[in-house]
């Protein structure tokens, strides 16, 4: 088979021999990735490591790596949203499995367990607000990975069909795709004690998520259908910005991805609480002990 070479216009190496965005180095990456969003909770994060190896800060991409009870580990801000989780994900991939000085595709894969950290809006009343909640199936509202080959092959095509039809879906919107975190890594991080849901991936913050403020809604009965919505029993739990991206990159690249969001408000009750570091904290000790 003929190697392809990666043209520099398609992966660009900055002048340190780090990846374009995230200012990483190959040898800095370690198999074990939390992913967070806020750039200040990496701090967070690393407040738990024995050891600091290293720190990078460029835009919202902050690093910090590590070591923690022995085990290599880096944490890594994405920023917010679903594009971020395009550029993330694809450089983390390229730091595993592209080699910086020929610009080939290494002939063996090197697999990445990725764990996001997430906070969250809970569409189901009887979430209530710290809880964690594993997106355990993620409905991408982004369109991100319909731009990928074998975007069908790692999708629940039967679910997006019923929810499309259910909700009455937009053709002006990006159309949704489903998939799955990692089952392996669900049960390593997940046990008992946090909550299997079906989490929406919205591609903002306001209107896409329902919130009206000046502006009015196209859909305004959105939110009520995906309450209603079931499909074999499940529903749909909560909203946040990047488990699908997250979990559908990280199928389609051979890694193993997930996403716990810690529950900071309720959409149906009206509720909400942005003292939430005492439970994150909690939270983030018991994935370290895990991942």
């Amino acid at each position: 088979m003929e190697k392809r070479i990666i043209a520099p216009s398609e992966l660009i190496i900055n002048p340190d021999g780090s990846v374009f965005h995230l200012h990483l180095l190959p040898e800095q990456l370690t198999d074990r990735i939390i992913l967070v969003g806020d750039p200040a909770r990496v701090n967070l994060v690393a407040s738990f490591f024995d050891t600091r190896t290293f720190e990078v800060q460029s835009r919202e991409f902050h690093t910090i790596g590590g070591t923690y009870k022995g085990k290599p580990i880096m944490c890594l801000s994405h920023g917010i949203g679903p594009d971020n989780i395009d550029i993330v994900i694809n450089e983390l991939d390229a730091l595993a499995n592209i080699d910086f000085n020929t610009r080939e595709i290494k002939p063996r894969h090197r697999e990445l367990h990725m764990v996001r950290i997430g906070t969250s809006g809970a569409l189901q009343p009887e979430l209530e607000i710290g809880t964690p909640v594993i997106a355990q199936k993620s409905i991408g509202f982004d369109g991100v990975l319909n731009y990928y080959a074998g975007r069908n092959d790692v999708s629940d095509l039967d679910f997006e069909h019923a929810f499309c039809e259910f909700t009455h879906w937009n053709p002006l919107w990006a159309k949704p795709y489903v998939v799955d975190s990692d089952e392996e890594l669900v049960e390593k991080i997940g046990r008992d004690d946090m909550v299997r849901g079906v989490t929406i991936s919205a591609v903002g913050f306001y209107g896409p998520q329902g919130r009206e403020l000046r502006l009015p809604l196209a859909n305004p009965d959105l939110n009520r259908l995906i309450e209603e919505f079931r499909y074999n029993g499940r529903k749909v739990t909560n909203y946040e910005m990047e488990s699908a991206p997250l979990q559908g990159l990280g199928r389609l690249l051979g890694h193993k991805a997930m996403t716990v969001c810690f529950i900071i408000a309720n959409r149906m009750k009206k509720q909400a609480d942005a003292h939430y570091k005492d439970f994150m904290k909690e939270g983030i000790a018991r994935i370290l002990d895990r991942i």
